[in-house]
């Protein structure tokens, strides 16, 4: 009998250590692919390889975590990778507005409700600049001075076409009932240096993207698009600080506007592996060099993960098909 009592305790010593294993929580078992649907050097692409160095540097993943950049059709190529990959989650997508402005523009087969939510990482905040050689320094001034030129004649420029840049462009001239000429361009950086270079008279980027030329003296930042001031109080330019920038809306222009940096996983995700992301991301936001991060970048650090990140998202959905339509930049579909 006793070699039927040890094999019996055996099996149910495996059974035991197997039933654990199976109720351990998920995690990735090979490089999880970490999509970026924009292009290299810009806001989403910035923050990705800043979350990969992090996950690198403090050992916070096993499996590698691999930046890929799926930029084609205005990021839709990127959604369409991931919502292909139903049941993967070795693969994560970054997000910006382009979660809702690429399929209400151009009507491809995707919305956000195609993946499954994780996690709101920040907001982007946008700024009005204007050339730091030009007398106003005030919302009032530079509205005066638009009115007071020939409709169409001054430009504003952007990051690319019917995307948030040109949103915001489009609210400023409902405002201010007038009409600028929005010129395009590929990237934040290049936006910046065009209004340093006097080819455009104004520009709504993000901070990060503008702060350099600021610090340097050949930009001014006259408002932020936000219901509040941005929180940072170190100088950055002439005794100014982030925090010294008044909101649009306290001058007058009455338009408020902040770009969604969150995560979003593959359709059919588990819930253990939905967690898993969403600590993965907490111990991202509990380190030194993320919390430079958003400093450098002057981001919303709002936090949101479940059902209060899912209501957020289809809220801001609906607000940027009312923008868009508004505007004009809704497909022929919607």
């Amino acid at each position: 009998m006793k070699p039927f009592i040890h094999v019996a305790l055996a099996t149910a010593t495996a059974l035991c250590a197997g039933g654990i294993e199976a109720r351990a929580a998920w995690e990735p078992v090979r490089p999880v692919e970490f999509i970026v649907p924009a292009g290299t050097g810009g806001g989403a692409d910035q923050m990705a390889r800043t979350i990969q160095g992090i996950v690198t540097k403090h050992n916070l993943m096993k499996q590698p975590l691999v930046v890929i950049n799926k930029a084609g059709g205005a990021g839709g190529e990127g959604f369409l990778d991931v919502k292909a990959s139903s049941g993967n989650p070795h693969k994560i997508v970054i997000t910006l507005s382009n979660l809702f402005t690429t399929p209400l523009a151009t009507g491809i087969p995707f919305n956000w409700k195609d993946l499954t939510p994780v996690a709101m990482l920040a907001l982007d905040e946008f700024v009005l600049w204007v050339n730091a050689e030009k007398p106003y320094t005030n919302v009032k001034e530079y509205v005066d001075a638009i009115k007071k030129a020939p409709t169409g004649t001054l430009k504003m420029g952007g990051t690319g076409s019917k995307q948030e840049d040109q949103i915001i462009t489009v609210a400023i001239e409902k405002a201010i009932a007038t009409k600028f000429t929005y010129i395009p361009y590929k990237g934040g950086g290049e936006v910046a240096v065009q209004l340093v270079g006097n080819h455009v008279d104004s520009t709504v980027n993000n901070p990060i993207e503008a702060v350099a030329q600021w610090r340097g003296g050949k930009l001014r930042p006259l408002c932020v698009f936000d219901a509040q001031p941005m929180a940072y109080s170190e100088p950055i330019a002439e005794g100014k600080s982030w925090k010294d920038i008044p909101t649009c809306k306290s001058q007058g222009l009455e338009m408020e506007y902040l770009m969604l940096r969150g995560i979003f996983m593959s359709p059919r995700a588990s819930k253990d592996q939905v967690e898993y992301y969403i600590e993965l991301f907490k111990k991202v936001r509990a380190t030194p060099e993320w919390q430079d991060f958003m400093k450098s970048g002057a981001f919303n650090t709002t936090f949101l993960t479940g059902p209060d990140y899912a209501k957020w998202v289809e809220a801001e959905e609906k607000r940027h098909e009312a923008l868009m339509k508004d505007a004009g930049f809704l497909a022929p579909a919607n």
